[in-house]
């Protein structure tokens, strides 16, 4: 044993020591000559064809070397001709002419403030900086004799339209969701939000994908250590690449074995508008629709966006709705399977006449049938969804109307199961979070098990045993069940169903500790500069 931990400590120092070797040489900085840097430029991207090295020269007498990176497809190839080559081959020609504006002949500062016309400039001075902008879209320009390279913002890559949202449809209400590009996901929750205390920090997660992450909350209103886990929690992440929110949820999350989600994630800017007025903060993803948003609480899955775009008395029918077909998708079959199997005294006679007559030729008892139409009509979910969407729902539909009638017919389970079955299903669909939907067909699963084992006694075990696991949770320091645990009297307003608006002047209470009133104005003080 000692010997098998003494080789895999050596092998775990060698890696530390590899990867610190590599990123040492990756932080490498310029040379300022320009020969070499260059060479080593070239080097890097000799097997990349999509990355262009343009070199050329600046001035009209005293000739200076000057070279352009930037990846095809990645930058507007446009905006380097008309505002960089330009600019550079054609304008500095004059360069002989303005000695008197260039004390100490700093051509580096004459082009970066007074030749090139694009509209961010920014100034790098390390080889993994130079790669990241290239490969980011941005075009790096390095001229000869100077340790610091040109960051010209070029980035214009093809991109999905700003659309409807196709998993959160509403009736009335905003009709865009957010798109893939990060850029316009920022820009969309500041078209709701025009406020100087909306703040938006920048960086970069993975080793090899170095995904841009953003961090975007209300100055004044958010929790100041709320802010400080989420920084916390994303610098801990240490992944070669994030391809999804996904990733940042699944490595950020308070519980990793909770089938419970306890960070929400939507495509809809309002949603998120909404969530950074009460405090929370949103976490965006660049090549992903789906943006986060932290703390989340329990109720919120329940919760849609046109609750707050139709009256109180609607929107409160239908979160109690909700709230009905939540315990219909999880105890459904349960019940039934419990009435039938233990507690037949509970039924009214003809109801359990008509049951028995059903039941006469099938084999199987009541927990085997619903196990059966459980995992079928799982597969026709995921079947539906996988196929093509011009065919996926049809065979859905279709495939259970068939199966049903033909697992019927052939005494296999009961009409009065499949009825069951197809309610829970139904009831499923209505809630407005997915998350949340394949948790409660997972734990399902579960509460026919104990219904099965013990009747309505293992059904009240495993409510119990939920309700005790739902209470332990956090998300972000957040109790997970407020307002109700703890009891927040001045909460419940917004929960189970909704007061009209001009009751609604307080954010909740455990969210937002320093601005709780929805009327107040935010602070302007800007937090220092994160390390």
């Amino acid at each position: 044993m000692s010997l098998f931990h003494s080789i895999k400590k050596n092998a775990r120092r060698k890696t530390m020591q590899s990867s610190a070797n590599e990123d040492a040489i990756s932080n490498e900085l310029l040379s300022g000559i320009f020969s070499e840097d260059l060479q080593r430029i070239t080097k890097t991207f000799e097997k990349s064809s999509d990355v262009g090295v343009r070199e050329f020269t600046i001035g009209n007498e005293e000739k200076t070397k000057a070279a352009i990176v930037y990846t095809d497809g990645l930058a507007n190839t446009t905006s380097i001709q008309n505002y960089i080559l330009d600019s550079l081959m054609v304008e500095t020609k004059q360069l002989e002419n303005h000695k008197e504006i260039l004390p100490g002949r700093k051509i580096f500062d004459w082009v970066k403030n007074s030749i090139l016309t694009v509209g961010a400039i920014q100034v790098i001075r390390d080889f993994e900086s130079l790669y990241i902008n290239v490969l980011s879209g941005n075009t790096v320009i390095v001229i000869e004799g100077y340790k610091e390279a040109i960051v010209a913002s070029t980035a214009d890559w093809e991109e999905r339209a700003v659309s409807e949202p196709a998993a959160e449809t509403v009736v009335r209400g905003p009709r865009e969701s957010f798109t893939e590009n990060i850029r316009t996901n920022t820009a969309l929750i500041r078209r709701k939000i025009k406020d100087s205390n909306l703040l938006c920090e920048q960086k970069q997660i993975g080793r090899i994908t170095k995904t841009t992450i953003a961090v975007m909350y209300i100055n004044g209103i958010v929790n100041e250590k709320i802010v400080e886990e989420v920084h916390t929690r994303l610098d801990r992440i240490d992944i070669d690449g994030i391809l999804e929110s996904g990733y940042i949820e699944e490595l950020i999350q308070d519980e990793t074995f909770s089938p419970f989600p306890t960070i929400y994630n939507t495509e809809r800017p309002d949603v998120i508008a909404a969530g950074l007025l009460e405090g929370r903060v949103a976490i965006l993803v660049d090549g992903t629709p789906f943006v986060l948003i932290v703390p989340s609480l329990f109720i919120e899955n329940f919760q849609v966006p046109e609750d707050y775009y139709q009256r109180a008395d609607i929107s409160s029918f239908l979160r109690m709705l909700r709230i009905v077909c939540f315990f219909i998708s999880l105890l459904g079959p349960s019940f039934y399977i419990a009435a039938t199997t233990y507690h037949q005294e509970m039924l009214p006679t003809p109801l359990l006449v008509s049951l028995a007559a059903q039941r006469e030729g099938v084999p199987f008892p009541a927990f085997v049938e619903a196990i059966i139409m459980e995992i079928t009509f799982e597969i026709l979910r995921e079947a539906g969804i996988r196929m093509p969407r011009a065919v996926g729902q049809t065979v859905s539909i279709v495939g259970a109307l068939v199966l049903g009638q033909a697992a019927v017919e052939a005494g296999i389970v009961s009409a009065s199961m499949v009825i069951v079955v197809s309610i829970t299903a139904i009831s499923n669909f209505v809630f407005p979070a997915y998350n949340m939907a394949i948790s409660i067909r997972m734990l399902r699963f579960g509460m026919m098990l104990f219904a099965a084992s013990f009747g309505l006694y293992g059904i009240t075990v495993g409510i119990l045993a939920l309700l005790l696991h739902l209470n332990s949770l956090r998300s972000f320091g957040v109790p997970y069940m407020a307002p109700f645990s703890p009891f927040i009297k001045e909460d419940i307003k917004d929960t189970i169903f909704r007061l009209p608006l001009k009751f609604l002047f307080t954010r909740p209470r455990l969210i937002s500790q320093n601005n709780n009133k929805r009327n107040a104005t935010p602070t302007s003080s800007k937090p220092e500069p994160r390390k």
